[in-house]
C-alpha cells in the first residue's frame, strides 16, 4: 500500500476512534424487564471506544464476588471462546476466531473498523481446534491438555447426544463419534446440515444444544450485518435459532428476529429454551440493550425492522410494519452494548446461596459505547423460571485503570464440581470461580 494512503487511513482510524457521542444513562438503566429506551442518536461517525487488548500481567486475575474465589483452570490457550463439559467431567474448549470473510470489511470504513477491532484482540487467526482439558485429581487445575479435534472451520458450539458429538462450525453442523474417556478424535466427521456462511458471514459464531430427549438440535445463527445493510437477501436463514432433526438433518426456523444469539440453555424449572442476544449498534451509547429471553416456538423478536418489541428502526428500508406488529419484547435486558455472549444456568452449582437459582452471563464487552459496558460476568437471579431482581456481578476487573482489556469473558459453564468456568479469549485462560474457603 502506498505510504501516503496508509498514513491517511491510519489518520482516519484515529479520528474514527476518537469521535462519537457518549452515554447519558447508566448501564443499569438499560437493565431488567423494562429497560429505558431513549431516542436513537445516530451520528455521522459511529462511536468507537475499543478497550485495547493487552492480556493479564504476571500474577493478575479478575475480581470475584464476595464469598467466591477465582483461579486459572487452564492457561496459555489460543483464543478460547466456548466451553462444554462432557459427562465424565472433561472440559472441551473451542479455540477459535473468525473465518476469512473478505466481503465483511470493504471500503475505507470497513478497513478502519477491521483495524480498530483488531485492537480488541479479535484480529488473530483462528486456531480452528477444540482442546480437551482434564482435572483428574480435582484440584481445580487441568493437568491434562490434548488436541481433541483439529482442522475445523471456526468452531464454536458443542453438544453430546449419546456417543455423537456435535460441533457447530462457522458454516456447517458436524457430527463426530465419541467414546467416553477418549482424549482425541481423528474421525473427519459427518455434515449434519450446512449453515449460513459465505464471504460476509458477519456474525460467524454458531452455537448448538440438544433437546432433553436428544431428538432435536437447536442451532443459533447470527445476522449477516448490523441492521440489514447488506440486503435482506443476505439474511436468509439468519438472525434465528434453527431446530434441526438429529436423525435426518432437516431443519426449520424455530424463532427469528434475533440479531445475534449466542448462549443457549434450558431453564431448569420451566424447561424453556433461553438465549443471550447481542442487539444492534450505531444508534447511540444507550441503545440497544442486549438481552436474555425465553425463546418461543415461531416467535419473531424484531430484527432488523424493530428492537425491543415494536420500536421501529428507521434505518431499515424497506420496512415491514406487518412483521413489526408481531414482534415480541424479550424478557430481560442486560445493558446496552455489553456483548452478552455466554449463558448457563446455576442448576447443580455449588457457589454461595445467592447464585443458586438463575443465569450466569459472560459479557464480552462494548466497542460502540462511551463509557465501556460489559467486560464482566454477571448473574441474573430467577424465581419460578423467570428473572427476578437486579443482576449481581460475579467476576469483574477485566479492564485495568487505563481502560485496557486484560481479558474478555465469553463462554460460561458449570463443571462437574459445581464451579463456574469462564473462557477468556484475550487473557487466553479458562477461569474457575468457586466458593471461597
Amino acid at each position: 500500500m502506498h505510504k501516503t494512503r496508509l498514513a491517511l487511513l491510519i489518520m482516519v482510524a484515529g479520528t474514527l476512534a476518537a469521535c462519537g457521542e457518549s452515554s447519558t444513562l447508566q448501564v443499569s438503566d438499560g437493565t431488567g424487564p423494562s429497560p429505558k429506551l431513549p431516542e436513537p442518536n445516530k451520528t455521522l461517525i459511529p462511536t468507537v471506544n475499543i478497550a485495547t487488548a493487552i492480556g493479564w500481567p504476571e500474577g493478575a486475575k479478575p475480581t470475584p464476588a464476595a464469598g467466591t474465589q477465582v483461579a486459572a483452570f487452564a492457561e496459555g490457550l489460543d483464543h478460547p471462546r466456548w466451553l462444554y463439559v462432557l459427562p465424565n467431567g472433561d472440559v472441551l474448549v473451542a479455540e477459535t476466531n473468525a473465518p476469512p470473510k473478505p466481503d465483511d470489511a470493504k471500503g475505507i470504513r470497513g478497513w478502519v473498523m477491521e483495524k480498530v477491532m483488531g485492537r480488541a484482540g479479535a484480529g488473530v487467526p483462528s486456531p480452528n481446534r477444540i482442546t480437551l482439558l482434564r482435572d483428574a485429581d480435582h484440584d481445580g487445575v487441568a493437568e491434562t491438555r490434548t488436541v481433541f479435534l483439529e482442522n475445523l472451520n471456526s468452531p464454536f458450539g458443542m453438544t453430546l447426544v449419546g456417543n455423537d458429538l456435535y460441533v457447530a462450525d462457522s458454516d456447517k453442523l458436524l457430527r463426530f463419534p465419541y467414546q467416553p474417556g477418549e482424549t482425541s478424535i481423528k474421525d473427519a466427521g459427518t455434515t449434519v446440515t450446512d449453515l449460513p456462511g459465505g464471504s460476509i458471514n458477519h456474525h460467524w459464531t454458531k452455537n448448538v444444544i440438544a433437546s432433553k430427549d436428544g431428538s432435536k438440535l437447536y442451532v443459533s445463527v447470527g445476522s449477516n450485518s448490523n441492521v440489514g445493510e447488506n440486503g435482506l437477501e443476505a439474511e436468509q436463514g439468519r438472525a434465528a435459532i434453527w431446530e434441526v432433526d438429529r436423525a435426518t438433518g432437516q431443519h426449520r426456523i424455530f424463532a427469528s428476529g434475533l440479531r445475534n444469539p449466542n448462549g443457549m440453555a434450558w431453564e431448569p424449572q420451566s424447561g424453556a429454551l433461553w438465549t443471550a442476544v447481542n442487539e444492534r449498534d450505531e444508534i447511540g451509547s444507550d441503545l440497544v440493550p442486549d438481552y436474555i429471553t425465553s425463546v418461543k416456538d415461531g416467535a419473531f423478536y424484531g430484527w432488523p425492522f424493530s428492537y425491543y418489541g415494536q420500536h421501529v428502526d428507521v434505518r431499515v428500508t424497506p420496512q415491514n410494519l406487518d412483521l413489526v406488529a408481531k414482534a415480541i419484547a424479550p424478557d430481560y435486558a442486560v445493558g446496552p452494548h455489553t456483548a452478552s455472549l455466554g449463558l448457563t444456568f446455576a442448576d447443580g452449582g455449588k457457589l454461595p446461596a445467592q447464585f443458586s437459582n438463575g443465569a450466569f452471563i459472560g459479557q464480552h464487552g462494548s466497542w460502540n459505547r462511551k463509557p465501556h459496558s460489559g467486560y464482566k460476568v454477571i448473574f441474573v437471579p430467577f424465581e419460578a423460571g423467570k428473572p427476578k431482581g437486579q443482576p449481581v456481578d460475579v467476576l469483574t476487573g477485566f479492564l485495568n485503570s487505563d481502560e485496557k482489556a486484560m481479558g474478555r469473558p465469553v463462554g460460561v459453564v458449570i463443571d462437574k464440581q459445581g464451579d463456574l468456568l469462564v473462557a477468556d479469549d484475550v487473557g487466553n485462560k479458562v477461569w474457575r470461580v468457586s466458593a471461597a474457603k
